[in-house]
């Protein structure tokens, strides 16, 4: 495994020949979230796991369009890859995808649609703000601070935090300035005519049958399939049974 920069910080897993896999986290994840199942799908073939604009080790900048993220991935990649997408990062390898369709081979999207979305995610912005970094010295500490979260969220915004440097490896300020366009999807033309895969948890409400004949749309050859028990975060609740769909999706 070897970590490099390009404009997005990647890190990199070693695997037999075959198509490589990208991986594109969501929205306040990173890189570092995907490495046990990056390890485990790199078994089968080259993984390059990437931390989004705006998140982790990659740059800050003042957008965060999804043409800005599907920009960000196509330029990461060297040749044709199969392309693996979660929330914010799904609907980034949508775009990709449709944008620039001659680059992916496979795609697969996890728990997530290409619609609009009426919630926002703006109150991990505002727990994470009502931190007092200056003052904390161990992440318990960080963690007693951060109020109003669902159960489970605090651990995951945690690792996030630098506590070497007290700050947030998060754009917080762009993010929550754009926050409309990330839960929303862009008005983006064209199809992409590949395999695609949209891999929903059994218990998530993120893909409703409303949103298939706008999947079918611009992904005729869209298959749906579902993680029984998991939620949106299908990944991390449900990991054996996530790799496993995925590798026998990409076979």
């Amino acid at each position: 495994m070897v970590s490099n920069r390009c404009m997005l910080n990647t890190v990199r897993y070693d695997g037999p020949p075959a198509t490589p896999l990208l991986i594109a986290h969501g929205l306040f994840g990173s890189a570092r979230n995907w490495g046990v199942l990056a390890r485990r799908l790199s078994e089968d073939r080259p993984v390059i796991a990437v931390d989004m604009r705006n998140h982790a080790a990659s740059p800050w900048y003042d957008t965060h369009s999804y043409y800005d993220l599907a920009n960000d991935l196509a330029e990461v990649m060297d040749g044709p890859m199969d392309v693996l997408g979660h929330s914010m990062g799904g609907k980034a390898a949508m775009v990709l995808a449709l944008q620039t369709p001659e680059i992916v081979r496979k795609l697969i999207v996890a728990d997530i649609a290409p619609v609009t979305y009426e919630h926002t995610q703006t109150g991990p912005i505002t727990a994470m703000r009502g931190v007092d970094l200056d003052q904390i010295t161990s992440r318990a500490e960080a963690k007693s601070q951060l109020a109003g979260l669902p159960p489970g969220v605090d651990d995951f915004l945690l690792q996030s935090l630098d506590m070497k440097e007290k700050r947030w490896r998060l754009n917080l300020d762009v993010l929550e300035a754009e926050m409309d366009r990330i839960i929303g999807f862009p008005q983006v033309s064209g199809r992409f005519e590949g395999e695609t895969l949209f891999l929903s948890g059994g218990a998530s409400d993120y893909v409703e049958a409303d949103a298939r004949p706008r999947i079918k749309a611009l992904f005729p050859e869209a298959k749906f399939a579902k993680i029984p028990g998991a939620g949106h975060w299908l990944h991390a609740e449900k990991p054996r049974e996530f790799a496993a769909a995925v590798s026998a999706f990409l076979g």
